[in-house]
């Protein structure tokens, strides 16, 4: 009973971690500090990127006109603001950072979701989607993925980095509790007693970042300078106020690094209990935004010595009440199959593997399971199931609930898409609620749609569906978490996939309005090489 408990608790913090979406460092860290300094002269400006988790346009537009967000209104009357931002898909956050880090879509960068069927090792990979699944996966493996597999295995080596990219240039980097830092500097993570005692695992465990890194209470570069709340009531540093303290302490000691990443994950959280409309959450996020502008001196003065871009990564839906049955129990849909279980290696009796990201989920067909169009009609079935996709040889077919028909397509072709892509398509555009006249083709409900179902579609190995859930229901599997009355993400859908970006500090705007183009604006903002340092 008593390992029970410890497996728990180390399940909660894992799933803390990543539910943005979880022993103190050795010793002072100044000299990563010294390390992480700028080497451009003192006047040289800055590039932060504050991602905050499940941030919405529709959401700041209320606060602003009922005068609620003071902050969010000064940075747009005196920035650049855009509401048409495109997010990856699935619209989970370890592959939207993925995407912003390396400015690539998953088939390139191989992270497809919070949770995903590995044909190499048999299993489903599980990042902490909640606190049951880490359970019946294995809180030790859910740890070694999370924080071992995921920067230095699963991420595609071939693709790199923001922070690699600023490091072969000669420029400094540094992340603050952003997910994916795979970088070029060795640093520790140090396991709370809590964690590694029960798992067996050691003190600390080596990875590769950016010069400056933090990883709430499992890497702090702040240990014996400035006290953070990196306690339990502050999720083990996992938190927007320890996020916005650091950037305080290195704005105001001169310490920061020519770029900075920021995670800020409580909204996230707060939305996925409260729903999309509460205003809370928005509220204290524009309070912390302003202790950051203020800590440059005032915002006059932190526009001159840093650009600032602020950027959500998905959006997110309502869903329904418990009465309107708002969630698809994926087992019990397709319970005529062997289905894989959480935490198991697949056997050859298994026919198929669930791997739920909410409001989206991937469908395997396993060893001589069923073929995907009899798995896609099986789902398609259901009325509350949005978007079926498989690939089929060269083309990619689609399903849609309540739409007669099915669309095909497939990479290039005389059709060209709003981004530039070209395409070529048959069958029902209404599928995807995409428009078609004179060899150009709209987007609708699921923006950038044939891209984002192409890339995840070819994330990864396997025979698979992409299944979405309509607005308002979320998907299930085997102690999937779930947020009945409260809001989701995962879909292909606008509502979840359509973010703001706000920029304050220069008149330099990207051309495209997608997430994964983010890196090749953020590296403009430089020069090609870093000065050299002044002595």
């Amino acid at each position: 009973m008593r390992k029970f408990a410890a497996l728990w608790l180390a399940a909660m913090i894992l799933a803390v971690v990543v539910g943005g979406c979880s022993g103190k460092a050795d010793g002072p860290k100044g000299q990563e500090m010294l390390r992480a300094r700028s080497a451009r002269p003192s006047g040289a400006k800055k590039v932060l990127l504050l991602v905050a988790d499940s941030l919405m346009y529709q959401s700041i537009d209320l606060g602003v006109r009922s005068n609620q967000l003071p902050t969010f209104k000064y940075l747009i009357e005196n920035g650049q603001y855009f509401k048409d931002v495109v997010s990856a898909f699935p619209t989970m956050s370890v592959t939207i950072d993925s995407t912003i880090v390396t400015g690539a879509q998953p088939d390139r960068h191989r992270i497809p979701g919070l949770a995903w069927y590995s044909a190499e090792e048999r299993r489903v990979v599980n990042y902490g989607t909640g606190p049951m699944e880490v359970l019946r996966t294995g809180a030790a493996q859910v740890l070694d993925d999370l924080l071992i597999h995921l920067n230095g295995k699963h991420l595609n080596a071939e693709l790199r980095t923001i922070y690699e990219d600023l490091a072969a240039r000669g420029l400094k980097s540094g992340s603050v509790n952003g997910l994916i830092y795979r970088g070029k500097t060795d640093h520790a993570l140090t396991l709370p007693a809590a964690v590694r005692l029960p798992l067996g695992k050691p003190r600390t465990l080596g990875i590769k970042g950016p010069d400056l890194f933090t990883f709430g209470l499992l890497s702090n570069p702040l240990d014996g300078m400035k006290e953070v709340p990196d306690g339990i009531a502050n999720k083990l540093g996992f938190s927007d106020d320890y996020a916005i303290e650091t950037v305080q302490y290195l704005v105001e000691n001169d310490r920061l690094p020519d770029f900075l990443y920021v995670y800020l994950p409580d909204l996230d959280q707060r939305l996925h209990q409260k729903g999309p409309s509460d205003q809370e959450g928005l509220r204290r996020l524009d309070g912390r935004l302003r202790k950051l502008l203020r800590a440059f001196g005032s915002e006059e003065e932190a526009k001159k010595r840093a650009t600032i871009i602020l950027a959500g990564d998905s959006g997110m839906s309502q869903i329904h009440r418990a009465g309107s049955q708002p969630v698809v129990d994926l087992t019990e849909l397709l319970r005529d199959y062997a289905i894989l279980p959480p935490g198991r290696t697949a056997t050859d009796r298994e026919q198929i593997a669930l791997a739920v990201n909410e409001t989206a989920a991937y469908v395997y067909s396993l060893n001589s399971g069923p073929f995907l169009d009899e798995l896609a009609e099986r789902l398609h079935a259901e009325p509350r199931i949005g978007i079926v996709a498989w690939k089929e040889n060269d083309w990619i077919r689609v399903k849609r609930g309540g739409v007669s028909g099915e669309l095909k397509f497939k990479k290039q072709g005389d059709w060209t898409d709003p981004y530039g892509q070209t395409w070529s398509w048959q069958g029902s555009p209404e599928a995807l609620d995409m428009k078609t006249e004179r060899k150009r083709i709209t987007f609708g409900d699921y923006p950038d749609a044939l891209q984002r179902l192409f890339s995840s579609l070819h994330s990864h190995p396997g025979k698979f569906l992409v299944v979405t859930s309509l607005p308002g229901y979320e998907l299930s599997g085997a102690g999937s978490p779930t947020h009945i009355g409260g809001g989701g993400h995962g879909s292909l859908h606008r509502l979840e996939s359509v973010v703001p970006l706000i920029i304050y500090g220069t008149d330099s705007a990207p051309n495209v309005h997608r997430l994964v183009d983010l890196k090749s604006y953020i590296l403009g903002l430089f020069p090609d090489r870093a000065s050299p340092s002044v002595r």
